[in-house]
């Protein structure tokens, strides 16, 4: 075990109007740049400031990371989901002082068009390729270690995702 902490953290499962899931490859990841079924690809996240709240912080990262917070929230996960980091990641991800995330997760309806979707509004850019996923595949798709994170909310965020 490490004595590393968890660091807090917000996710964010953003429906567009058909009830399709937004998720994005990060760029620094194996496989950024490349065809799009290379990659790992997971939806918005991010820390929270001391200061802020979760609902507030997962407003914030949707604008910073993907260029828009046109967004209401709908609900959310009523557990904080918590992963482990793999062991080549610990001391290295997370910038080394955190083990892992503990995770407030957000269910929010997109109220824009595509074109308020903005990967270049925050540099260094966290992804480089978007696109909106039917919720039932999200977990076949590359997230990596959290794919247990992502079957937990395929289950309990199932009823927002209708168009």
């Amino acid at each position: 075990m490490t004595p590393l902490p968890y660091r807090r953290n917000v996710g964010a499962m953003l429906f567009n109007a058909a009830g399709r899931v937004l998720i994005a490859r990060r760029t620094d990841m194996e496989g950024a740049g490349g065809p799009p079924d290379q990659g790992v690809w997971q939806c918005p996240q991010g820390g929270i400031d001391a200061d802020e709240q979760p609902e507030q912080a997962v407003l914030r990262e949707l604008h910073e990371e993907i260029g828009t917070d046109r967004a209401v929230i709908l609900g959310a996960h009523p557990d904080w989901l918590t992963y482990d980091l793999p062991p080549a990641l610990l001391g290295r991800a997370l910038g080394g002082r955190y083990r892992g995330q503990t995770q407030k997760w957000f269910a929010l309806r997109f109220l824009g068009t595509d074109a308020d979707i903005r990967l270049d509004t925050h540099q260094p850019a966290e992804f480089d390729l978007w696109q909106w996923v039917d919720l039932p595949t999200l977990a076949d798709r590359n997230v990596g270690f959290k794919r247990e994170i992502y079957r937990t909310l395929i289950r309990d965020f199932a009823r927002y995702a209708t168009g």
